[in-house]
């Protein structure tokens, strides 16, 4: 039996591919602190499926994580557990540092002395590439557009805005460079924005799942900046087939950074998703307005032509499925979700 360690494995992506896992006969390590909003009930209900083993750790303490990857085996590590949020990290830059930075780098060198035959799969993020304003922005109805390119490839020079992304930029060069130069089975996927099931969306981050939270219980919607902003979305499920593409082909990924999103098939602006929102839910959704927060990207579309020439993925959940399904669990958890 194989075996997965999933750090932030009580998260949104950690859970779902734990679940995936679990139901294709690997041993499921998860390793998280259980700070997250939602995680203590993501754990109890993946618990309810079967067997699960849950180390409940902080990547920052690197004695017990070295004890943790001398005492196990793992064939794959997929290294989740961050700070998430943009504003997060720019009101507490260090505390961002210290889980998305120095995190990352305790799991790189434990694995460089311990696991060395791991494949290891960071989530990184858009972040990476900054505003990019060179690009050109144009509006195009209800969303902006870049004037010239369907999406932005790794070929991109990094440009790292907000603590956030410096932290979790860190996070990618040292995946890259120790695949490099300790020969370690490492890839960085730089996640655009992923939705789904179990996602506990907030304000400050997964927005997604938070107006589709807020539309179907009632709550306040604040849009930050005018509502065109676009990003490309991927459902959750499409990105734990990508993590299992990886996997299959581990070699093919060691040292590379990949786009991972929805791509230009599934590109929506916060206004669409009002939109959309409104139509499947049958009502008015009221909205309130502030200004653009630090470091957002009008528009962020990923070229996936890397990702599907290297492992033949691409998304197969369109928006309007995705939404539907993601619409139907808030509903289905309306009185948990409530309450947190």
């Amino acid at each position: 039996m194989k075996t997965i360690l999933i750090t932030g494995g009580c998260g949104f992506i950690g859970i779902n591919a734990a679940r995936y896992f679990m139901e294709n006969k690997w041993q499921v390590i998860l390793l998280d602190n259980l700070s997250r909003r939602g995680a203590d009930k993501n754990l109890v209900w993946l618990t309810s499926l079967g067997t699960v083993e849950c180390i409940t750790a902080d990547i920052r303490d690197q004695k017990t994580i070295e004890d943790i990857f001398k005492r196990s085996r793992f064939d794959v590590i997929l290294h989740l557990a961050a700070q998430v949020a943009v504003t997060t990290s720019i009101q507490n830059p260090r505390e961002d540092f210290e889980i998305n930075a120095w995190g990352t780098f305790n799991i790189l060198d434990v694995m460089r002395c311990y696991q060395k035959e791991a494949l290891l799969i960071y989530a990184s993020t858009n972040k990476v590439y900054g505003k990019m304003d060179d690009l050109g922005i144009v509006e195009r109805g209800n969303r902006y557009a870049y004037k010239n390119s369907p999406g932005v490839d790794e070929s991109r020079a990094l440009d790292f805005h907000s603590p956030y992304g410096c932290s979790k930029g860190a996070g990618d060069q040292y995946v890259i460079d120790h695949a490099r130069i300790y020969n370690l089975r490492a890839t960085s996927f730089r996640q655009s924005c992923i939705y789904g099931p179990r996602q506990f969306g907030i304000e400050d981050q997964g927005w997604v799942a938070w107006f589709t939270i807020a539309a179907v219980l009632g709550k306040k919607i604040t849009i930050y900046g005018d509502g065109k902003q676009v990003r490309d979305i991927l459902h959750v499920r499409d990105l734990i087939l990508a993590y299992q593409k990886a996997i299959d082909q581990p070699e093919r990924v060691a040292g590379k950074a990949f786009n991972v999103g929805g791509g230009e098939d599934n590109v929506i602006s916060l206004f669409e998703l009002i939109a959309l929102l409104e139509e499947k839910l049958n009502k008015k959704i009221p909205l309130s307005f502030e200004d653009w927060r630090a470091g957002d990207q009008p528009v962020f579309i990923c070229s996936l032509e890397k990702m599907k020439k290297t492992l033949g993925w691409k998304p197969q959940t369109g928006v309007p499925e995705g939404i539907a399904e993601l619409i139907e669990w808030v509903q289905d958890n309306k009185d948990m979700l409530s309450t947190l």
